[in-house]
């Protein structure tokens, strides 16, 4: 994997090549490259940050455990981009995207991390909501059931877990399920928590589960009966999975708040593929993972997937696709919301130009 940064203002671009970043001149760095601009401009603006008093946010997160896919945070806050940013950020891990959306919604919440499906059904209600970034833009998961299970018309008649009815592993579940002629008719939904999931398949309790790929590594591991059914990102490489919103009337006072975490964001994706060892630390460290499973997880997301954003990460084309797909699978609960509305590219746009593009040949956008 060769990401290659391109700042403002440089003639040639930057090839990352085993976590070294050659910048214009002819130093070199293993750290992510800064915005172009003088050394003690820089260093002015990080001290002048550092010395303000730092501005409180508090994103929710989908999983009442932590997952890789949703680990940049952890790297931004272990890696001090957010305190580069002048942020103190507060995680509320909750059980799904639902309850994520529902607190932007109602305000408890600046900004949430939630699967697109609860955001456009929420915006599709008339909620007051738009997308502004994304945390893997890729589909992060698969559906594990025992190795019996050929097929997913084998899932007939058999208990399948999910979180609950309009969220990401239901929906996922729905889809499977549809797509070999079943209805939710033809099977039981047990409701589960993200952390229940593996110990109920292995004792049997439910033959299907939505895992996320490090939870795949660890259930693979413990029950050698078990294997992956369907591979999402294979199954629809274009579906747009995790996004990052906000409500309109938040971002109408806050914008430049919002810019400095997608800025954060951001430099913890680039520092996620440049630094592999350090990246699993942390990430093992938030999920409570083995080094070794993270390190599983992160050769399939990162190097053969490339689910984490250098760039903008919102593909409206690819959201389009994704809310069709929805529609074709009654996941869409109401009118169809319009794109231009849901989605507010503005922010993150601010932030790459500052920045600069990175190109990779696995990562989407």
């Amino acid at each position: 994997m060769r990401p290659t940064l391109v700042l403002p203002g440089c003639v040639a671009g930057v090839v990352i090549a085993s976590a070294v970043i050659s910048g214009c001149s002819s130093s070199s760095s293993s750290t992510p490259a800064s915005p172009s601009g003088s050394a003690s401009s820089s260093t002015a603006t990080a001290t002048a940050t550092a010395t303000a008093a730092p501005t409180t946010i508090t994103i929710g997160l989908p999983n009442s455990t932590p997952s890789f896919a949703n680990s940049d945070v952890a790297v931004a806050q272990a890696e001090g981009y957010f305190a580069q940013e002048g942020l103190n950020v507060k995680v509320d891990n909750l059980a799904s995207g639902v309850p994520v959306v529902q607190g932007v919604v109602g305000g408890s919440l600046n900004i949430g991390a939630s699967s697109i499906e609860p955001v456009v059904n929420a915006a599709s209600a008339g909620a007051p909501i738009q997308i502004v970034g994304s945390y893997a833009n890729k589909l992060t998961v698969d559906m594990v059931t025992p190795s019996t299970i050929t097929s997913p018309a084998g899932l007939r008649g058999e208990r399948l877990g999910i979180q609950s009815v309009g969220a990401f592993r239901e929906v996922m579940t729905r889809m499977v399920i549809e797509g070999a002629g079943l209805t939710t008719s033809n099977v039981t939904y047990v409701p589960s928590s993200s952390s229940a999931y593996i110990s109920e398949l292995l004792a049997g309790e439910i033959q299907s589960g939505v895992l996320q790929e490090e939870q795949t590594v660890t259930a693979l591991k413990k029950d050698a009966k078990l294997h992956v059914l369907v591979n999402y990102d294979q199954a629809d490489p274009n579906y747009f999975y995790g996004t990052y919103v906000v409500s309109k009337s938040w971002l109408a006072g806050n914008q430049a708040t919002l810019e400095k975490f997608l800025t954060a964001i951001t430099k913890a994706h680039r520092f996620m593929y440049q630094n592999e060892s350090a990246t699993v630390s942390i990430v093992a460290k938030n999920t409570g993972d083995s080094a070794a499973t993270i390190t599983k997880a992160y050769g399939v997301l990162l190097t053969q997937e490339g689910v984490f954003p250098l760039n903008s990460g919102l593909d409206t084309a690819r959201i389009s696709t994704t809310i069709a797909t929805m529609k074709q699978y009654k996941i869409l609960t109401g009118a169809e919301p319009s794109v231009s509305s849901l989605v507010n590219t503005g922010p993150i746009d601010s932030v790459i130009s500052t920045l600069g593009s990175m190109t990779d040949t696995n990562e989407s956008d």
